[in-house]
């Protein structure tokens, strides 16, 4: 018999009170309010006193319109698990954005902690939960179907390291301490590739925003602005705010569209947030219709307080070129600090594979490291047909597992077919959609995502095919990087204000940054396979001399 108890009831004043004859009196519970309307809102709660609690929403004006409640229960329900069903129920109902929540996240930390038989009530409860709901015809897809989203990975109600915590606290009262200051104040979140920073990223801008609508808040009434530059990045921040209610997507923009938009109108924002601010551009562009020196320069300009996400090894154009001295240079102008995510929150994986993966994009190839059971997958494949069938079976077992390229295979944006290595892999380059993130699509499976398709987001199992652009030296013993063979043409658009050598040096960093990226998509595993003969011989060699299971 389940211990488990649901019950479905109108949103009215008798059906209220009746509770405290219940089994839901006076113990913890979490409920969903509800309505039925053609576009539906809900209001996930959790609470001790629910006959109290509900009370007072039936008089908030806000949530008295919803006519519709779940209340559940559990007999071994405490405060810590129901306040984890609560998150895990709003992070899901965001994913399956069919809903507008009316939750606000005000000041609440959402901080991973662990408790007595967590597991236990974070997926056994949970999943019953979710089935009965289902039943109801409240939600529609399955909890591994919504995991699997990079609107659920992004979702700003997603708990929080200690680490991430801290930062995000720490943001929040250098904004409240400054919003009112003269000049422009700018904080820069370092992290390397899976550090956290977008999740972090979007928590701090709902916060902010559910901030800008409390009248008691010193953040109260500001205009606040999110900013994008990668388009697969820009389609996930824009769906989750349709499912939360102080997101607005207008406020949710490109950096040259705000910059643009600012210079138009003549206005100052309060507080701009930049996602992936190491991709924006460091020279002028009229493609992009950017027409002065440095996005983040004129970002700042017309910002009260700038937050940007930086990671100098995520560079990949040379007219966005960054690194820690330029970006001091920019920043020291100004009142700035910078706070640093230094632990690995995507990848399932020790220290000694991720020390491996560092050291191969700083061009040293060592034995890998051996894999334990149960942990993170690091494989090198000779042969293609092998290498695409593991993919597809871990496809077929977990969801989410796809092959990408180093950009070494002409692909362009006219709708024809282009062939990654035609000779061994032979799958075409990736079809972009603006519609959906490409790796969520079930066809792309069969492609192969760039660069530009994957940055940012998380893959269960990535297999990363390694072009004619890296092959193996020799003599130095070390990986040799033909800029010449690198077929992203617009990477390596030539400037004036750096010298032949300082572009030499850029277009090496630029490949080896793009393979930091690509290895570093993978929760659970990482799958090799270079096309140079050279190198994949060498590969083999150090597979087979080193620890490799």
């Amino acid at each position: 018999m389940s211990e488990l108890f649901i019950e479905k009831r109108d949103f009215k004043t008798d059906q209220i009170f009746s509770l405290r004859t219940t089994v839901f009196h006076n113990q913890p519970i979490v409920y969903i309010l509800y309505d039925e309307k053609k576009k539906p809102s809900a209001y996930i709660g959790q609470s001790v006193q629910a006959s109290r609690r509900l009370k007072d929403h039936l008089k908030d004006p806000k949530k008295n319109k919803l006519n519709k409640t779940i209340l559940i229960g559990h007999e071994r329900f405490h405060q810590s698990a129901s306040y984890n069903i609560e998150t895990n129920l709003i992070n899901y109902f965001i994913a399956e954005n069919r809903f507008q929540l009316k939750n606000v996240s005000q000041t609440r930390s959402r901080e991973m902690h662990h408790y007595y038989q967590k597991d236990f009530y974070n997926e056994d409860v949970f999943e019953e939960v979710w089935k009965q709901l289902q039943q109801e015809k409240i939600v529609t897809n399955s909890i591994e179907t919504l995991r699997n989203r990079d609107i659920y990975k992004l979702s700003p109600y997603k708990e929080l390291s200690s680490q991430q915590v801290e930062i995000k606290n720490e943001i929040l009262s250098f904004c409240k301490e400054h919003i009112k200051q003269s000049g422009h104040h700018v904080i820069s979140i370092e992290g390397d590739a899976g550090t956290g920073k977008s999740v972090l990223l979007s928590s701090l801008f709902n916060t902010i925003q559910d901030l800008s609508n409390d009248m008691e808040s010193v953040l109260n009434k500001k205009n606040n602005y999110l900013l994008v530059n990668h388009a697969e990045m820009l389609k996930t921040y824009q769906n989750i705010a349709k499912s939360l209610p102080n997101l607005k997507k207008k406020q949710i923009m490109r950096p040259t569209s705000f910059i643009n938009q600012m210079s138009k109108s003549g206005e100052m924002a309060d507080i701009v947030l930049v996602d992936e601010a190491h991709l924006l551009l460091t020279k002028d562009d009229k493609y992009n219709n950017f027409h002065y020196q440095n996005q983040l320069e004129e970002i700042i300009k017309r910002s009260k307080m700038t937050i940007v996400i930086f990671d100098p090894k995520q560079v990949l154009k040379i007219k966005s070129y960054w690194n820690e001295k330029l970006l001091e240079e920019i920043t020291n102008r100004y009142h700035a600090k910078t706070v640093k995510l230094t632990e690995q929150m995507r990848m399932h994986a020790d220290t000694d594979t991720l020390k491996w993966i560092d050291q191969f994009v700083s061009k040293q190839l060592l034995p890998p490291p051996k894999v334990k059971q149960d942990s993170f997958e690091l494989k090198i494949v000779e042969d293609p047909n092998q290498f695409k069938t593991a993919i597809q079976e871990k496809d077929d077992e977990v969801g989410l597992s796809r092959i990408v390229s180093t950009f070494d295979f002409l692909h362009k944006k006219d709708g024809a077919a282009y062939i990654v290595d035609e000779g061994g892999i032979n799958m075409p380059w990736n079809f972009t959609n603006d519609k959906w993130t490409w790796a969520e699509h079930a066809d792309s499976i069969r492609e192969v995502g760039s660069i530009y398709t994957v940055q940012g987001f998380d893959l269960n199992y990535v297999g990363v095919i390694l072009g004619p652009s890296i092959s193996y030296d020799e003599e130095k013993d070390e990986l040799l990087i033909d800029t010449s063979n690198y077929k992203d043409t617009g990477a390596f658009t030539s400037r004036s204000d750096m010298s032949k050598e300082e572009i030499k040096q850029a277009k090496e960093k630029i490949i080896l940054n793009s393979i930091n990226v690509l290895m570093k998509r993978g929760i659970h595993g990482l799958y090799i396979y270079a096309t140079d003969e050279k190198l994949r011989r060498k590969l083999q060699e150090i597979k087979e001399g080193g620890k490799y299971d």
